[in-house]
């Protein structure tokens, strides 16, 4: 490990993570090229200088050496180098350090008294402790009341030890609860979180064994315009037929949720068994829940972390909603003509006219149960294709008055009807 001509002392050893450490004398290190060949030989080594006398020394030393002032910024860059290698300090520092070095201030400095302002530590770490033990015991008060309470130990309540506490400023009281790890670690309490049950609901997957009434809901937003709301769209799906029914309300609220519901719910044609949705509280809400009792309907929630809970209806609210209202904003005075749309034309295009895939399970070769979508028919028709349909028919309602409906106009007769009164019912949207 010997350079000719480099070093007159060196001493070489290893540290416990066997990198190599050279303690050493660079009184032989005076020019440009004595520091190349230092540095190409000092690869994977660490070089130790603890006193910050010694690094302040060895930089000042090696500067007036190496003639500092006259080298081109190539050279420097390399004078740089080595001393950052053996003092550790960082570019930044260094470069303060040599501007010291060139105003003749680098060892002045470090032999002369420090000029920094300092202060005696007047509240120690029992004092802290004083402080830490009146907030937790009197819940935290402001600063000035607190100030007060210490003070009453001491004067009123002649207890000695708060006798220098109670001098404390309000301002420092707000430091050292801001800013002092003790008082932090006094006060520092946790609090296992509560989870809060509403009793709303059954948290569970609906499973309506081939039987229509089990619905899916949910609500769609028409998005924000400087920082206003647009409408909101709720969407329910029945899981067997895929029969769709949609509403619009200027707000989520229960003046408006209410009626909308029950509005909704009278337009399907078979009975409701199961109203399922997230657990947004446009649902969860005891308004909701009475309005289910009162129809007998059962009422479920999504699970956590089970996202496909309500997977059907959400594709509907992309596939549907979204493919023909479109995701722009909708102010909320559009709400009632947005929802006479849907009651005169879009539902029923949904239910009696819009074609919709259907799947078969089937058990792959692993045991698996898959979905294969080979079936299109309109909610309708799915409905129809039950066994013993008209078993599900709510009571007042047969399938020749649902046939009027159905066939009435052709699929892309009454496509184009509703396009004519989308056309209409956008240009409102514009006024």
């Amino acid at each position: 490990m010997s350079r000719k001509g480099t070093f007159a002392k060196r001493r070489v050893f290893y540290n416990n993570d066997g990198m190599v450490n050279i303690i050493m004398n660079t009184n032989r290190i005076v020019s440009i090229e004595d520091i190349e060949e230092f540095l190409k030989g000092s690869d994977n080594l660490e070089f130790e200088i603890n006193s910050r006398k010694e690094k302040y020394e060895l930089i000042s030393n090696t500067l007036v050496k190496i003639h500092y002032r006259q080298l081109g910024k190539k050279n420097k860059k390399k004078v740089k180098k080595y001393l950052i290698l053996l003092t550790g300090y960082s570019s930044k520092q260094l470069k303060r350090l040599i501007n010291l070095w060139k105003s003749g201030r680098l060892l002045a400095n470090l032999n002369s008294p420090s000029n920094r302002n300092t202060f005696p530590c007047k509240y120690g770490p029992t004092e802290i402790e004083l402080l830490a033990k009146a907030d937790k015991n009197l819940h935290y008060p402001n600063g000035y009341a607190l100030k007060e309470n210490l003070e009453r130990e001491f004067n009123i309540f002649k207890k000695e030890e708060y006798s220098i506490i109670s001098q404390i400023s309000v301002s420092h009281i707000y430091n050292i609860r801001k800013k002092s790890s003790q008082y932090k670690s006094l006060t520092m309490h946790y609090t296992k979180t509560n989870p809060t049950n509403i009793p709303i609901g059954q948290r569970k997957k609906p499973y309506p064994d081939g039987k229509p009434g089990y619905l899916r809901v949910d609500s769609v937003h028409q998005g924000d315009f400087n920082g206003v709301k647009g409408v909101y769209h709720i969407n329910m799906v029945d899981e067997v037929t895929q029969w769709e029914i949609v509403g619009c309300v200027p707000q989520i609220t229960e003046e408006f949720m209410e009626p909308l519901l029950k509005e909704l719910i009278k337009q399907f044609p078979f009975k409701i068994i199961n109203f399922h949705s997230d657990n947004g509280a446009e649902y969860i809400n005891y308004s909701v829940s009475e309005i289910l009792d009162s129809l007998i309907i059962k009422q479920t929630k999504s699970r956590s972390r089970r996202s496909n809970d309500n997977a059907l209806v959400e594709s509907k609210n992309g596939a549907v909603i979204r493919k023909f209202i479109g995701r722009n904003h909708i102010a909320k005075r559009f709400a009632k003509a947005i929802n006479d749309f849907y009651y005169k034309y879009f539902n029923v295009f949904l239910n009696y006219h819009r074609v919709c895939s259907f799947s078969t399970d089937y058990v792959n070769k692993r045991g698996k149960i898959r979905k294969k979508y080979d079936t299109y028919l309109t909610p309708y028709d799915k409905l129809k294709s039950l066994k013993n349909p008209e078993q599900y028919l709510k009571e007042g309602i047969t399938f020749a008055e649902l046939d009027k409906i159905a066939y009435a106009e052709s699929d892309i007769e009454f496509g184009r009807k509703i396009r004519e009164a989308k056309k209409e019912l956008f240009r409102k949207f514009k006024i």
